[in-house]
């Protein structure tokens, strides 16, 4: 099967969550004997910090101008068994206009970031990744995020056919490691600083570090205030390569796990980060949200923070109890949550809609 993806950016890392997820998922569809067609814009932040420069058993496509990669794009498309556009894709309607008008026999449009896209659409500011038409147009809508959000991609935006494609992990880069010195903590959390996080930061991670100063408290991700106030035991991570994400979760005895306030909103709402905590088999903590126990068993998998000090709480079980959790998250991700899995979903979902369901 020849698969071509329109996307945000496989190549690099840098403030980008999707290169982790379409990394893992390109390998697993090319260990099948899928062949992948990576198409993405370049731009001197993604140049200067490109951390993947080919994709096994595929192509990769950059570009500077639409203009320069359209014919070459226009020609994989005709010859794909399945054309997808995502969401952050930076020439989004552009590609979402090819796609629809070539001879793939899969037209696909997959949202890797359905709150901003629905929260936009309601305010009348339909982001630059979406065709200006809406969804209507392709065979199937992908959502990593589930619940109400998949019948709002149909009332708001015309898709037809909507399904959850939800994050997954890579097994081999996600997995128990040696902790490393300088991520040593009690809870870390890998997370880039967005204003809907704050509060449930506040409450769950800031504030436990100020009641228990004598605990180290690990901060990773972009785009943080300074802030005195947050107290000395704190650390910031400013960037964390996904080579580093295994180390880093490792090397704390429990890890926090935020979502942002407009997905738990829509509930049914797993983070990739999530996903990769417990694969690395670090006991987890997450704030709760509607759906959270079809992906794991609250108080058997992971714990769930309400309050501080249902986190405060939580550091102070006993490490064997902490560990039991963690290997049940582990065993149930390897299970339920990895590439592969994703892959035989994807499948499954195109059969279905080839049949004629709707």
């Amino acid at each position: 099967m020849k698969i071509i993806i329109f996307g945000q950016s496989i190549s690099s890392s840098w403030s980008n969550g999707h290169a982790t997820l379409w990394r893992g998922l390109v390998k697993a569809l090319a260990r099948r004997g899928n062949r992948v067609v990576f198409l993405e814009r370049d731009t001197p932040e993604r140049a200067e910090h490109r951390d993947l420069w080919d994709i096994p058993g595929g192509e990769l496509l950059l570009y500077d101008r639409w203009e320069n990669v359209a014919e070459a794009a226009q020609r994989h498309a005709d010859e794909a068994d399945v054309a997808m556009v995502t969401s952050g894709c930076a020439d989004g309607a552009a590609a979402s206009h090819l796609v629809l008008g070539s001879k793939a026999q899969r037209t696909v449009y997959y949202d890797l970031d359905t709150h901003i896209t629905l929260s936009r659409s309601e305010m009348g500011e339909r982001p630059a990744y979406l065709p200006p038409e809406g969804l209507g147009g392709f065979d199937t809508v992908l959502s990593s995020t589930g619940g109400q959000a998949l019948e709002a991609l149909k009332t708001q935006l015309g898709a037809r056919f909507v399904a959850p494609l939800y994050a997954w992990v890579d097994p081999d880069l996600h997995r128990p490691a040696e902790p490393v010195r300088r991520y040593l903590g009690d809870l870390c959390h890998l997370g880039a600083w967005v204003e809907d996080r704050r509060a449930a930061l506040e409450a769950l991670f800031f504030e436990p570090a100020r009641r228990l100063g004598r605990r180290r408290f690990i901060l990773a991700g972009g785009g943080y205030p300074d802030d005195s106030s947050w107290g000395a035991n704190i650390q910031r991570v400013r960037h964390l390569p996904p080579a580093e994400h295994a180390a880093f979760f490792c090397s704390s005895t429990l890890t926090l796990n935020v979502t942002r306030q407009p997905l738990k909103a829509m509930g049914w709402c797993p983070s990739v980060r999530l996903f990769e905590a417990a694969a690395c088999g670090v006991p987890v903590i997450s704030d709760e949200w509607e759906g959270i126990g079809a992906f794991f068993e609250p108080g058997r998998d992971i714990l769930v923070a309400r309050e501080t000090d249902d986190v405060t709480t939580a550091m102070m079980l006993p490490r064997g109890h902490l560990a039991t959790l963690a290997q049940r998250a582990r065993s149930r991700v390897l299970e339920e949550h990895t590439a592969e899995r994703r892959v035989r979903e994807l499948r499954s979902i195109l059969d279905i809609k080839g049949g004629g369901d709707d």
